[in-house]
């Protein structure tokens, strides 16, 4: 007879606990047991119980559970089941962080693999983490077969967007499989501030409805509520020539500047304007010239809101670097090149001040959009959707890859499903306020999406492309490679824990359908762009999950942060404008300028969406600290523990630095960087 303690971790979240009776087998090479326990899991609570048994299991597989109900389905969240066996030997862990539901038997495999519990196997947590044909045992191989072939019927790709990347088979958040979902916390805290930002929204209009609105200051009425040090800086400085530069370095969307190799083919400079030329071969030659051109804009279809057209530009920036650092503007083209306009009208800084204040807001304004669409939902949140589906179809919990990539995976699949059908959706915000909004942020996300490549998701090979390494005052650009290199040695530490060759990456098969499955059908054949179809070697390998990681955290909290700064003063990033692009510069007047910013309803909105989606969330999970114990592995913890060591060191130079800088840069920081796409 032998003795067992069983300990079994219930879910701290709202509702993780049951009323439900669970039942518990012990599996083992030999036979198995049921324990006669009254398991009623109390939430946060790990409950301890003690068992004789009379017949040797031999050594543990599985853990096997079955929750009764009489009347009702009291779903259980389970973290993990720890088993102390006769004797002195290591406790066995079975893993599960996912819902209990239903009256079936869940199977977890030995090991503190991680992943979610499946129906007597179904898709299940793992045992020691290990690859496809590793299984000296042929029921943990059973199992991963069984586990994948039900992902496979749970997790089923749609299509949103002709032309789009896939996304999960799902109508609405309710649609999602339960592992998927927010917990109650979080999804109270998002339909909460979603009610707060519609009050304060309500209660700025009621406000306005007695004060005028003619005149810049006038923004001023509606700006107050939930506001940040520098959204009020912005307020202040935005019309400065300095900080308009600035945002393109370390702004809410870095990621369009580039230094110029050449005088951009779309600028025409026509006679007259020799001593501009000049400078600008003078910057040129000094390798201090710079460019951020929205060409994806043009021809874009604009919205019509409430029966009052919108309008777009398709600008080209050109500006200089001075010997201090400061970014600044040379030339504003509002539209390129045509047969009707061969000659568009160039603004500069010395125009009538109003005139290059509406210039500016127009290229303001176009950022909105390629930030929102390109660089935000497409190139963050719709690939790490991508990634998601992907990994639950093809990597069973065993898999080394599956463990890594689950804490950053978390929420991504809810938030996506939200946007598409509150953000994104026919009558959703963006047709009632934005200027791509009614069909033309369709238009927008194709044209992106047949220009994203693959090193243009990786910061070393997008910064060199973009002449921006080793340039002075780029904070995002400087940070973004410092926490690629430190995720990439993360990478690195634990892929060589299981890939021990090249011919065991190529020897992997459900390591290469994963690969397969992401570019040929999640990215709609993205390999004509880069994006591997398969991984011939360890490097390979670790360069794409890097990418996967960076991504899912670093990327998408230093576009998505910014929001929340730099564009509640709406001026500063009007989402959407009412009159067309200025061709003259002498009649543009205080009344041209507020009747082309967007009224007081369309800001307040734009107000209240930015303060929603770029506010910390209350149950944020900074980079590389999940709680959840994937991997059992000593060498993969220590690997997950020097990657804190490295982000607190990171995080440490980032604070000695933005001490010394009058607009610290801190969308990169660790501390802030969350683990996941889940807003």
């Amino acid at each position: 007879m032998g003795r067992y303690c069983i300990r079994v971790a219930t879910g701290a979240s709202l509702f993780a606990g049951s009323h439900n009776r669970v039942r518990l087998w012990l599996v083992g090479a030999h036979g198995e047991t049921e324990l006669e326990l009254e398991l009623r899991p109390v939430r946060g609570q790990e409950e301890e119980f003690e068992h004789d048994v009379p017949d040797d299991l031999g050594p543990l597989q599985f853990v096997k559970l079955r929750k009764h109900h009489s009347l009702v389905d009291d779903a259980w969240f389970c973290d993990r089941i720890t088993v102390q066996g006769p004797g002195a030997g290591e406790e066995a862990a079975f893993p599960c962080y996912s819902w209990v539901q239903g009256d079936g038997v869940l199977c977890l495999p030995e090991g503190t693999g991680g992943g979610s519990g499946g129906r007597c196997g179904a898709w299940g947590t793992a045992d020691e983490a290990r690859l496809a044909g590793d299984n000296a045992l042929d029921v943990f191989q059973k199992h991963r077969e069984k586990e994948l072939k039900e992902r496979h019927q749970i997790y089923c790709w749609a299509t949103w967007k002709e032309g789009l990347p896939l996304t999960i088979a799902a109508g609405c958040e309710d649609d999602l499989p339960s592992n998927m979902r927010f917990h109650e916390e979080k999804r109270l805290d998002f339909e909460w501030t979603q009610k707060a930002g519609a009050l304060e929204m309500l209660l700025k209009r009621v406000h306005t409805l007695l004060s005028s609105w003619n005149r810049l200051e006038d923004f001023d009425h509606i700006f107050w509520g939930q506001k940040s040090t520098l959204a009020e800086n912005v307020r202040q400085r935005w019309q400065e020539d300095e900080f308009f530069g600035y945002q393109f370095l370390n702004g809410a969307n870095p990621m369009l500047l580039r230094r110029s190799t050449a005088l951009p083919p779309r600028l025409v400079l026509p006679s007259g304007m020799e001593e501009l030329r000049a400078q600008l071969e003078k910057e040129l030659q000094n390798g201090s010239l710079f460019e951020a051109d929205f060409i994806l804009l043009d021809g874009i279809p604009a919205n019509v809101i409430q029966g009052e057209k919108q309008y777009l530009a398709a600008p080209l920036v050109m500006l200089k670097m001075d010997p201090h650092g400061k970014l600044l503007p040379m030339v504003i083209q509002l539209q390129p090149p045509s047969p009707s306009s061969p000659t568009p009208p160039l603004f500069l800084p010395s125009d009538p001040p109003l005139a290059w204040l509406l210039a500016k807001s127009w290229v303001r304004n176009s950022d909105f959009q390629l930030h929102q669409l390109q660089y935000h939902l497409l190139n963050t949140h719709l690939l790490a959707e991508v990634i998601a589906v992907a990994t639950m179809r093809c990597l069973p919990g065993l898999h080394p890859v599956f463990k890594f990539l689950m804490p950053h995976i978390r929420y991504t699949m809810e938030i996506n499903t939200r946007a598409r059908t509150q953000l994104i959706s026919d009558g959703g915000v963006f047709d009632k306020v934005v200027s791509t909004g009614g069909g033309g942020h369709v238009h927008l996300l194709r044209r992106a999406m047949a220009q994203l490549t693959y090193c243009s998701l990786c910061p070393p090979d997008d910064l060199a492309e973009r002449g921006l390494l080793g340039t002075p005052g780029a904070h995002y650009a400087h940070d973004a490679l410092r926490l690629w290199d430190i995720t990439a040695r993360y990478v690195e530490r634990i892929i060589q824990l299981f890939y021990h060759g090249d011919d065991v990456v190529r020897g992997d098969p459900e390591l290469q359908a994963w690969c397969q499955e992401i570019t040929e059908v999640g990215l709609c054949r993205a390999q004509d762009r880069g994006f591997p179809v398969s991984f011939q070697s360890q490097n390979q390998l670790c360069h794409f999950l890097t990418m996967c990681v960076f991504t899912c955290t670093a990327q998408h909290g230093a576009i998505n942060k910014g929001q929340l700064e730099w564009y509640a003063w709406v001026p500063n990033a009007p989402c959407t404008m009412r009159m067309p692009p200025p061709t003259t510069k002498e009649d543009v007047t205080m009344a041209t300028v507020m009747g082309s910013l967007p009224d007081v309803q369309k800001a307040c909105l734009q107000m209240a969406i930015t303060w929603h989606l770029g506010r910390r969330q209350p149950d944020m999970v900074p980079l590389g600290h999940h709680k959840e114990k994937y991997f059992s592995e000593a060498k993969a913890k220590a690997a997950l523990n020097q990657f804190q060591t490295d982000l607190a060191n990171l995080e440490r130079e980032i604070a000695a630095r933005n001490e010394q800088l009058d607009l610290p840069y801190e969308y990169l920081k660790p501390s802030l960087t969350e683990n996941s796409i889940t807003i």
